[in-house]
């Protein structure tokens, strides 16, 4: 039974799985991560297996607290064993949650051109092909962070929360601001897969992350929406290594 763990820059998703079945998943902010952890170890005495990824270092005493467990701790790096041939040009600094997604593409999808965008803080396109090479993909700022870079860096921009506009032509700068930002990320998104499928043949694509919800709808393309790819990812890179040390 293996023990997930991603960590946030504020928030810690964890899941349980039996092999690729999750028993459980929840969210809880980094400070109450040691009660949690514990709490999830005695509810689950067979977690003989656990896995972090963190897009932050982890502190050091949450580091001292994973060295008193007695289960086998493993941390995502770029130098883990993973079942796909990493073309990037500097793989060290490939982010570990964009590594966890390609291993769930190429474990859930195999021998298929597969796009896995991560709409979260940031977007994040990663493509790997059906020969289960991964070739890299893109970075932009996320729907909230857009938002939130237009109230803080302008003068009078208000921070909206994100919303639909009834027509992409704002009569207002609120309807403006949605317009460029809402209807901005899902013009890029179907952009950016209009591209790959130019180039790639039977492409799958996957949409993922904290906005998975309000894009899916919206988008024109054919996607597969599951918010919990990076968490099954994951646990796709403690099952291989576990037949594959």
């Amino acid at each position: 039974m293996n023990l997930i763990v991603d960590a946030g820059n504020t928030y810690v998703k964890v899941a349980v799985f039996q092999e690729d079945k999750m028993l459980s998943h929840e969210s809880f902010k980094k400070e109450l991560f040691q009660k949690k952890i514990e709490k999830i170890l005695q509810e689950y005495t067979e977690i003989d297996k656990m896995i972090t990824s963190s897009v932050t270092k982890l502190s050091e005493a949450t580091k001292k607290f994973l060295k008193t467990l007695s289960i086998e701790v493993h941390k995502l790096t770029h130098k883990t064993n993973v079942p796909f041939q990493n073309n990037y040009a500097t793989p060290e600094t490939l982010g570990v949650d964009r590594i966890a997604l390609v291993v769930a593409a190429v474990t859930q999808y195999p021998k298929q051109n597969v796009l896995v965008i991560d709409a979260g803080t940031c977007i994040t396109y990663d493509f790997k092909t059906e020969k289960e090479i991964y070739l890299g993909g893109g970075i932009s700022p996320g729907l909230q962070l857009r938002y939130k870079t237009l109230n803080l860096l302008t003068a009078n921009l208000p921070l909206l929360a994100p919303k639909m506009p009834e027509s992409y032509i704002g009569d207002c700068t609120e309807t403006a601001i949605h317009s460029g930002v809402s209807v901005g990320v899902i013009t890029e998104i179907d952009g950016i897969i209009d591209r790959y499928k130019e180039q790639f043949k039977d492409l799958t694509v996957i949409l993922t992350g904290g906005d998975t919800n309000f894009l899916a709808k919206r988008l024109k393309n054919t996607i597969f929406a599951n918010s919990k790819f990076l968490l099954q990812g994951l646990n796709n890179v403690l099952e291989y290594n576990r037949y594959n040390d």
